[in-house]
């Protein structure tokens, strides 16, 4: 059972990227689905989330309006749209799976560098 990340890269500033996160192993459609980044020398924290229909979404107010949380259960994927990237966005970005109110499935990071 695993989550596969993927998409990062580097970017310009007000540039986009497209984060993918592929389930193998199970199913996740009972679960709601995150994305943690976790920038230089600071602590992982929670970007973005997604109910497991889809039909709620959260977002850090730092990203609100520029980044778009999706999912396809049929697929077993979830998406992170990032739009309009600052550099003060640069980290590594990591999908989890939320299995309980305090227990996370992670899968392995992918990095996101904007340069100014």
């Amino acid at each position: 059972v695993q989550l596969q990340a993927s998409g990062g890269g580097l970017v310009q500033a007000g540039g986009s990227l497209r984060l993918s996160c592929a389930a193998s192993g199970r199913t996740f459609s009972t679960n709601n689905m995150d994305w943690f980044h976790q920038a230089p020398g600071k602590e992982r924290e929670l970007v973005a989330a997604i109910s497991r229909s889809g039909g709620t979404t959260y977002y850090a107010d730092s990203v609100k309006g520029r980044f778009t949380i999706s999912r396809d259960n049929a697929k077993n994927t979830v998406n992170l749209q990032m739009n309009s990237l600052k550099p003060e966005d640069t980290a590594v970005y990591y999908c989890a799976a939320q299995l309980s109110e305090e227990d996370y499935l992670w899968g392995q990071g992918t990095l996101v560098t904007v340069s100014s």
